[in-house]
């Protein structure tokens, strides 16, 4: 058996899994191996199994073994693997260390790196992989690199036609699961004479 992954803040008394057997007798359920510490309870005479308390990340993914036994003969059973896995949650939304960053870049250059922004994640693994992106702002004038965070110029400013000063929304997203997080930054960009 391989049931559905479950979170790593299931509750106790969450359904797992429904084992089952094809037999004309009634059996008995019950584990015999595999559940040393305790996280898993079968009703002996439905084979659905539940948690029986919180669920530790580290201790998956685990295997245990589920018997079928015979209601008249112990000696007739029958046995089968269930294979839980526990997925991490996704706690913490990206943060950068500054909510608002001003830049600066001078007239006439050609397209140029002006920043490089960096959020940081408290979670691990694919919940703690951040892209980033432009939220708000001109995104013809600018562009941000997905992976690195590094904000640029697409094109040359001139201080005597243009607005001498752009305001971008910066955002990092996680890969998380069940769901994304985002955090957010401001960045002003001023045109320097």
């Amino acid at each position: 058996y391989q049931p559905a992954p479950l979170s790593e803040k299931t509750l106790p008394d969450t359904f797992v899994v429904h084992t089952d057997v094809l037999y004309k007798v009634p059996v008995i359920y019950s584990i015999v191996a595999g559940d040393e510490k305790g996280y898993f309870i079968i009703d002996s005479s439905t084979g659905i199994v539940r948690t029986r308390k919180n669920l530790e990340l580290e201790d998956f993914p685990a295997t245990f073994s589920v018997r079928a036994t015979d209601s008249s003969t112990a000696s007739i059973f029958n046995e089968a693997l269930v294979n839980v896995t526990v997925i991490d949650e996704n706690d913490f939304p990206p943060v950068f260390p500054s909510s608002l960053l001003e830049a600066t870049l001078e007239e006439n250059l050609p397209a140029t790196q002006i920043i490089q922004l960096e959020a940081q994640d408290n979670d691990t693994g694919r919940n703690g992989f951040l892209t980033y992106g432009i939220l708000s702002g001109d995104r013809l004038k600018f562009r941000i690199d997905e992976a690195t965070g590094i904000l640029s110029s697409t094109t040359s400013f001139d201080y005597e036609e243009e607005p001498t000063e752009y305001q971008l929304v910066i955002y990092a997203e996680d890969d998380g699961i069940p769901e994304k997080k985002r955090g957010y930054c401001t960045v002003v960009i001023k045109i320097i004479d």
